[in-house]
């Protein structure tokens, strides 16, 4: 006999199991490694003070 079979005194069923959410555990990382710049084949730091600079007049 089973000890998962709800007829068996004492048996526990998976609604009844508590769990422990307390740690922090990660399952997937919040970005891979192929969604950052090195992954898109650019240079890290960017370019961004140049494009300001290059900003066109009317954006003003």
């Amino acid at each position: 006999m089973s000890t998962e079979d709800p007829g068996v005194p004492g048996a526990r069923g998976d609604d009844d199991r508590t769990v422990d959410l307390s740690d922090d555990f990660v399952v997937l990382p919040e970005q891979t490694a192929d969604d950052t710049d090195r992954g898109w084949g650019e240079r890290s730091g960017g370019n961004d003070d140049w494009l300001l600079a290059e900003r066109p007049p009317h954006w003003d």
